[in-house]
């Protein structure tokens, strides 16, 4: 095998994994283990895990699946027409993974479910809830999309991920083990932390769709102020006060060094990403830098929290 064969074949898996939301999938499962260590619980079964991976591909290629997308220009659209068959299978088959798991955790934790609180309810539908309005549900008298608001889009997609992967896996453990969910003073700063994180990155994708949104007119931060405004008025201030935010807390509670570091690294990746941006980046980067943030984020908090 040639080197150019080589190369085509090794972009075509990268195209796959991320085009395909692979690494979105991913990245909520290592965000999920990261927040349960950091919030002082045991991890859950691997079942939990693969329903959170499932569930996130699920949610993420929805839109690909409604209609048969034309060509265009955008490499990503293009690659779901090549793939509409498996692509839809595969949402098929997600799909019935996810309900016979739902019935199963009913079936065997029937007393610990009909033991929940209306909180305990309210943190378990407020996520998906919010996930249908950001798609667009049908209500009187007519249907709300929050994605038609563009400067909402980025606040709404980070509160759907702080919950998923913050919230979500301790009520998990406390709904097994029959206890009661407790909002702790680190479990809402994990929350506000990846809130915070996840909305930047999101804003900092909008810069991807600016020739688009601004045509479709969709007030997108990028779209209002303009992309270097954005960058350097919105993305970096936001992600200086989430940097200095932590580091008065981990100095007021006496971090080690290791931990304090390796939690520092993903916000100044993340400036550096930001800055980046200046300059026009194809699709690629924006899905392995840019939404790759996510991950790193969520490695350098469990090894801060494992060894440190």
């Amino acid at each position: 095998m040639s080197n150019a064969q080589f190369l085509k074949k090794g972009y075509r898996l990268l195209e796959c994994i991320f085009f395909s939301n692979c690494f979105y999938g991913l990245c909520a499962v290592a965000l999920s283990v990261e927040a349960t260590l950091q919030q002082g619980f045991t991890l859950n079964g691997l079942a939990y895990y693969l329903i959170t991976f499932f569930a996130t591909v699920l949610y993420y290629t929805y839109p690909y699946v409604r209609k048969c997308p034309l060509i265009t220009t955008n490499k990503r659209t293009n690659w779901y027409t090549r793939n509409y068959a498996w692509v839809c299978f595969s949402q098929l088959a997600i799909s019935v993974i996810l309900l016979v798991s739902f019935g199963l955790f009913l079936w065997i934790y029937p007393a610990e479910v009909s033991a929940m609180a209306i909180v305990e309810w309210s943190l378990i539908l407020v996520f998906p809830f919010t996930a249908a309005l950001y798609y667009g549900i049908n209500i009187i008298p007519g249907k709300c999309n929050i994605r038609k608001i563009g400067w909402l889009k980025p606040f709404v997609i980070g509160f759907i991920w702080a919950g998923m992967v913050t919230i979500y896996p301790v009520l998990f453990h406390n709904i097994i083990h029959r206890q009661n969910y407790q909002f702790t003073r680190v479990g809402l700063l994990l929350f506000v932390k990846n809130f915070m994180f996840i909305t930047v990155s999101c804003i900092m994708f909008d810069i991807k769709d600016y020739a688009t949104d601004y045509i479709n007119r969709l007030r997108t931060f990028v779209v209002k102020l303009g992309l270097r405004k954005t960058v350097y008025r919105i993305l970096v201030p936001l992600s200086l006060f989430g940097l200095f935010s932590f580091i008065c807390y981990a100095l007021f509670h006496h971090f080690h060094p290791g931990r304090l570091i390796f939690n520092v690294i993903p916000f100044i990746l993340l400036i550096v990403a930001a800055i980046s941006l200046c300059r026009r980046r194809p699709l690629m980067y924006y899905l392995v830098i840019v939404d790759g943030l996510m991950l790193v984020k969520a490695l350098c908090g469990s090894v801060a929290i494992l060894y440190f």
